[in-house]
């Protein structure tokens, strides 16, 4: 039997399923909200209140955030490609310095200068002011070509 409260939840067996950080009935509600449902028409699938379930949403949420990062930081940690870029450094500089640390390392990486760029300004917008940085980083790039950003 399912708790009914997002409280219960925490406090029964309905735990983390060891392939995911997400119980059942978090994906449940969930999948239900995905397909348009409010949170007041899955409250009354579940018998339970509107309140319940935005906090079961919200906590989903955060466990979906959590494992992102988590995620990123390993990826970090297997990128063979980092350099620190200091504060000032133009975004259209930041490849050729991407690329020098690739080749030290005897890499040829499967991207071009643009897709460098582009991956720092989707990732990283609020690191740039126009187009310098707006304070150090340390930049990560894998073998799949790959940039990871994180502001010092």
């Amino acid at each position: 039997m399912m708790p009914e409260t997002a409280d219960e939840e925490s406090k029964s067996g309905d735990e983390e399923s060891l392939d995911s950080f997400l119980t059942e009935r978090q994906l449940k509600v969930l999948q239900m909200r995905l397909s348009g449902l409010s949170q007041q028409d899955v409250a009354d699938s579940f018998g339970t209140t509107r309140s319940n379930i935005s906090i079961l949403e919200k906590r989903a949420h955060q466990n979906i955030a959590r494992a992102e990062r988590t995620l990123q930081q390993w990826m970090m940690l297997r990128a063979p490609v980092s350099l620190e870029a200091k504060e000032g450094t133009d975004v259209f500089e930041l490849p050729k310095m991407i690329f020098a640390a690739a080749d030290e390392k005897g890499m040829r990486l499967p991207i071009t200068s643009l897709d460098i760029v582009v991956q720092l300004r989707r990732k990283a917008p609020r690191l740039f002011k126009k187009r310098a940085l707006e304070r150090d980083a340390r930049i990560y790039v894998t073998e799949e070509g790959e940039v990871l950003v994180e502001g010092l």
